[in-house]
């Protein structure tokens, strides 16, 4: 792994990947889609799906399916915490 991947996977989400993890979580913890998680937690969906990409490559969330997300445990801890 190289150094810029692995600082990459060690930083801690911003305000905005927060609010999709909780979303994620008030919403079942998912399968569901970017516009399901705009709607819950308030964003564009355009937005989400910028964010949405980091988060499943540092393990936050998982992609289950083409166009659907669902939170990992990772994610849930980190929004519990």
């Amino acid at each position: 792994m190289n150094r810029e991947r692995m600082s990459a996977s060690s930083r801690k989400p911003d305000e905005v990947a927060v609010a999709i993890l909780k979303a994620l979580v008030e919403l079942g913890g998912g399968p569901v889609s970017c516009k399901e998680i705009a709607a819950k937690a308030g964003l564009d969906v355009r937005r989400v799906a910028g964010k949405i990409r980091g988060l499943v490559n540092t393990g936050y969330v998982e992609k289950v399916e083409e166009g659907k997300y669902r939170v990992t445990d990772k994610g849930r801890e980190l929004v519990s915490a």
